[in-house]
């Protein structure tokens, strides 16, 4: 690094276990992670029994980090805001297009050989322009989504904790889920959205409504999620996250209606190099005795 820092880099892509990032914590002064990595109390507590200052997370979202205790031993976190933004929204918005159109059905039979021919009741999906697009949390990406949503003339209504005084703002989810066409959430996983969508939500949504999620897994109930797809409580859904990825529900994989992505929404070059080099300069300002603009309060 520019800043004289010694580095010391795991195997890439390789996550560790809590033993060996807790046997490693006390001896760096800084650790860059991602979403992958568990950065919880016991490591905290072995970074801070040793030389720990901060931990810098390659993402938005730091539910993988024990952020109380990061808080009691006086280690900073730091995350990338911000960067993501545009490529996350472009996602969630190919999410939308292709749930509402079918498209992983249509290549699919495709590409299995069982297309025998164009057919005026062939993978039959539903409109996206002039559909009402409901956003479940309204930071920036999901702002980014409703501005993309305006070119396709859709009406956008969103739901968030506080009135942000603009206008489509939905006070009450429950009021928000029987009103819209497609449903996208962008709420961070903590304790008051896990499972935030479940069997009560998605049997209050639209018979033909699809519902997209590019924020956390555990904001659905996918078992509950799998139900109503396949009794047609809703039309479908495309998914970038899951519960317990990489492992992936077997039920889910044979759900019709379905798109589903590796956790991807961030998967661009030029996002990916942003994110890590936002997420380094945090950690680098933290070590130089400054505050970050990208820490985490």
């Amino acid at each position: 690094m520019s800043a004289g820092h010694e580095i010391v880099q795991h195997v890439p892509d390789l996550a560790m276990t809590t033993d060996e990032l807790a046997d490693a914590a006390g001896l760096f002064d800084a650790i860059v992670c991602v979403l992958t990595d568990r950065i919880s109390e016991p490591v905290l507590a072995a970074g801070a029994a040793g030389r720990l200052k901060v931990v810098g997370n390659i993402a938005v979202g730091y539910d993988n980090i024990d952020t109380a205790a990061a808080r009691r031993y006086g280690i900073a976190i730091c995350n990338t805001p911000g960067v993501l933004d545009q490529s996350t929204a472009d996602l969630a918005f190919l999410l939308i297009l292709a749930a509402c159109r079918r498209t992983s059905d249509a290549e699919a039979d495709l590409r299995a050989g069982r297309w025998t021919g164009w057919s005026i009741t062939d993978h039959l999906g539903r409109d996206v322009h002039g559909a009402v697009l409901g956003l479940v949390g309204y930071g920036r990406i999901a702002r980014e989504v409703a501005r993309r949503a305006a070119a396709f003339e859709m009406e956008v209504l969103h739901h968030a904790r506080h009135d942000t005084g603009l206008p489509g703002y939905v006070a009450r989810l429950e009021d928000l889920l029987p009103a819209v066409d497609v449903l996208s959430l962008h709420v961070p996983l903590n304790e008051t959205t896990y499972h935030l969508i479940g069997r009560a939500e998605l049997e209050r949504m639209r018979r033909g409504s699809v519902l997209v999620n590019t924020s956390r897994g555990a904001v659905v109930d996918e078992t509950a999620l799998i139900e109503a797809i396949e009794h047609g409580t809703i039309f479908g859904a495309g998914l970038d996250v899951y519960e317990d990825e990489p492992a992936i529900n077997p039920a889910l994989l044979a759900t019709p209606h379905t798109v589903l992505l590796p956790h991807v929404g961030s998967a661009t070059i030029e996002t990916r190099t942003q994110m890590a080099r936002l997420c380094c300069e945090g950690v680098n300002a933290v070590l130089s005795g400054r505050v970050p603009e990208n820490l985490v309060t």
